[in-house]
């Protein structure tokens, strides 16, 4: 059996499938400060390292760019490990059970996204499951599971104030800077300056030298 983590200090992980690339890195250290963790509250980033996608990012590779990464941001309240998983993108059902591998692992909180594991319509090409229905599913399981969720917030990048919540980008009239996961790929392939903003420069040259 595993051994439990001090009853005051909150183990929350944060779970990816791709390289992680500044929003991601914003998203957990963020939650340190989030009151659900507490002060004395730990993130563990545990991306799983298995095949997704067919036009992702090869797991062996991924596991590069998390070492460089780990390396380059060395936080006392910040862990990582990896998670043999293959992600099958089943939407809010996929979450709860990304919830129960952590419990496993001995985490007492579980970090979960917009739209989590979410898919596409076969039929229509738009999202097929709501933005917020992992978060509010895991919301109504937490108790019963005996973890706790904590939304993750929704950021954005905005040329006058960097990462900021969109709903702060949008009461300011911010301008937002975007960078699809797509045309990041395609300026990957073609040698071309990724911007900091979106990814960390470790992370880029890992993925220059494999992909």
């Amino acid at each position: 059996a595993r051994n439990p983590p001090p009853a005051d200090v909150a183990v929350a992980p944060f779970q990816c499938r791709n390289p992680v690339h500044r929003a991601h890195y914003e998203l957990f250290t963020r939650a340190l400060d989030d009151p659900l963790v507490g002060e004395n509250g730990v993130v563990l980033v545990h991306p799983t390292c298995g095949p997704t996608q067919a036009d992702d990012i090869p797991g062996t590779v991924r596991y590069k760019t998390y070492e460089v990464l780990k390396e380059e941001t060395h936080n006392d309240r910040t862990r990582w490990e990896y998670l043999p998983y293959s992600m099958h993108m089943a939407g809010p059902r996929e979450a709860i059970q990304h919830m129960l591998i952590r419990k496993n692992f001995g985490c007492t909180h579980f970090i979960i996204g917009r739209d989590m594991a979410g898919s596409k319509s076969s039929v229509t090409g738009e999202d097929y499951y709501g933005a917020y229905d992992a978060q509010d599913f895991a919301k109504e399981k937490g108790a019963e599971l005996g973890v706790t969720p904590v939304p993750s917030l929704n950021l954005v990048y905005t040329e006058e104030e960097g990462y900021v919540t969109a709903d702060e980008a949008k009461e300011k009239g911010l301008s937002e800077k975007k960078l699809s996961g797509t045309k990041f790929r395609q300026m990957l392939r073609g040698g071309e300056d990724i911007p900091e903003w979106f990814a960390f420069k470790s992370v880029v040259k890992v993925l220059r030298e494999n992909v």
